[in-house]
């Protein structure tokens, strides 16, 4: 079993790959502002700090096996992330990435079509930038997993649809993941890689 730290750990993304980790027996380093509501758990150690101080945060991962990312893209740039999880010498980081960046079948990227929610545009476009990051980057173990176009609350199926670049649409024309499943997924690269220094997409 792995000792992963998770940043971010109490969003709707990260306290799902908390879950399905210790699910699955890895014990787990949870970073957040405040994730004094994940003490006491067992199989946790709770570390509150802004993922912004670049020292702290190559501190608290020092040692562990890898490092999984649910940070807003939008409030953090690529490097606040990455320089510190390389200096700590941690070689893997996977991150909960963006749908903005798939591509449509008309080969455009989702963030370029005309109906994309200007709402959603910052942190799509933050989200673009950290995968561009991620490919630069020439000796980390990174894996950027997108969701598909819709990201929400639901049950833990069990069950998803693997993808690469393009988005992810179903036979009801839907394009959706749970963050349950979506956990169950990045959890299931982490045990077991394939797709290091890839970006990959879920959905149904």
């Amino acid at each position: 079993m792995s000792k992963i730290a998770i940043i971010g750990a109490t969003g709707r993304a990260g306290s799902q790959l908390l879950e399905e980790a210790l699910r699955r027996g890895h014990s787990v380093l949870a970073i957040a502002r405040d994730p004094s509501k994940l003490e006491g758990r067992e199989g946790v150690t709770v570390k509150a700090l802004d993922a912004k101080d670049s020292a702290a945060l190559q501190a608290a991962v020092a040692g562990v096996d890898a490092v999984l990312s649910a940070a807003h893209f939008s409030t953090i740039e690529p490097h606040a992330i990455i320089e510190p999880v390389k200096r700590a010498g941690v070689r893997r980081l996977l991150v909960v990435g963006g749908a903005g960046s798939l591509l449509l079948p008309s080969g455009h990227r989702v963030i370029d079509s005309p109906d994309f929610p200007e709402a959603y545009k910052a942190e799509a476009t933050a989200g673009v930038r950290f995968l561009e990051a991620l490919q630069r980057e020439p000796n980390l173990d990174w894996t950027f997993l997108s969701p598909s176009a819709e990201f929400v609350e639901g049950e833990r199926s069990g069950r998803y649809t693997l993808g690469k670049d393009y988005l992810l649409i179903g036979a009801d024309g839907k394009s959706w993941i749970t963050f349950a499943d979506f956990a169950i997924a990045l959890i299931d690269e982490l045990e077991k890689p394939a797709h290091t220094r890839q970006r990959f997409t879920v959905g149904y």
